[in-house]
């Protein structure tokens, strides 16, 4: 700062090396203040503040988690809803199968009317495994147990932290399942069996269990009579009851991916407000701020200039 007596030196012009100095920090504060209002952000840089810019960094990586985990979720559920939609159309097969071996174990039937009816029922069986078949997600085999375990284990990445998941299994579903699961054959007609799947021989209603060389099939004999397929009726109803279960499975996963879906929107938001607190420019402070320092850069260049004349003044001694 300029002290009393500088004004009579001149080979070092303090008052103009003080003006200097204040023109060089308003000129800094407005190119700053530029280049907040430029790209709309506060922190530009570490230096512009620390430890604001290492908590606006986890904060955009944890928004970055939380966008992506948003997104498997809605992934997780179209991968339950195309498993649901197959479901449906088995349930309704599985019904339709219920209503024929309701007539066919009506003695008003002869053998040739019930050899019909078998030949629709075993058809009905074909149809559930090829939608087996075809319900299918990305590289995922959704419903015909191709792993052979019988069901495939699925995990939903549903956080941005490992351990936010949710796990679910969805359970083959095909003849071999649904009817003999219980083993390689399984007898479903009246002679010693047991609905829904036995081991037993001598049925005229059998089902063959899935494997590797098929998803398993129902095999109705010329001579299955009305007692036979009274037996089947409740096979078939097992098979409905284990439908349901695979259904209810679903819709609980479908209903927690729900849960989670909102979650992770009202997360994304809290953390983008945080962010946005630390690391946003107040447009309407910035600009107050930005008067101010275009103002304050007018009177230092005024005051340097006035500085920068002062030497002159001691020409008056050598007059």
């Amino acid at each position: 700062m300029a002290a009393f007596g500088d004004l009579n030196r001149v080979n070092t012009n303090v008052q103009s090396l003080d003006s200097q100095l204040s023109l060089n920090r308003v000129n800094r504060d407005l190119a700053d203040s530029r280049m907040r209002m430029s790209t709309g952000l506060k922190i530009n840089k570490a230096e512009d503040d620390a430890a604001g810019y290492s908590i606006a960094t986890k904060l955009k990586s944890r928004v970055a988690g939380l966008e992506q985990s948003l997104q498997n979720v809605g992934d997780a559920k179209s991968v339950l809803d195309i498993a649901e939609s197959s479901f449906d159309t088995i349930m309704d097969g599985l019904i339709e199968m219920k209503g024929l071996a309701t007539q066919a174990a009506n003695d008003t039937l002869g053998d040739t009317e019930r050899g019909y009816i078998g030949d629709q029922i075993k058809a009905l069986g074909d149809d559930i495994n090829e939608i087996a078949n075809q319900t299918v997600y990305m590289d995922y085999e959704l419903l015909n147990g191709s792993d052979n375990s019988g069901s495939l284990s699925l995990t939903f990445q549903v956080g941005e932290r490992a351990e936010d998941v949710i796990s679910t299994s969805i359970s083959a579903v095909n003849v071999g399942e649904l009817f003999a699961s219980s083993g390689a054959t399984a007898n479903l007609g009246a002679v010693g069996t047991q609905a829904g799947g036995g081991s037993t021989t001598g049925s005229a209603i059998t089902a063959s269990a899935a494997n590797s060389s098929g998803q398993g099939s129902l095999t109705f004999a010329s001579t299955a009579t009305s007692a036979d397929y009274r037996s089947f009726i409740g096979a078939v109803d097992t098979a409905i009851d284990e439908m349901s279960n695979r259904v209810n499975d679903i819709g609980i996963t479908q209903s927690s991916l729900s849960v989670r879906e909102e979650t992770l929107s009202e997360a994304i938001s809290s953390n983008e407000s945080a962010k946005s607190r630390i690391m946003d420019t107040d447009f309407a402070k910035e600009q107050s701020k930005s008067v101010k320092l275009q103002i304050l850069q007018q009177t230092a260049t005024s005051s340097l200039a006035q500085a920068n004349m002062g030497p002159q003044s001691v020409l008056g001694f050598l007059g």
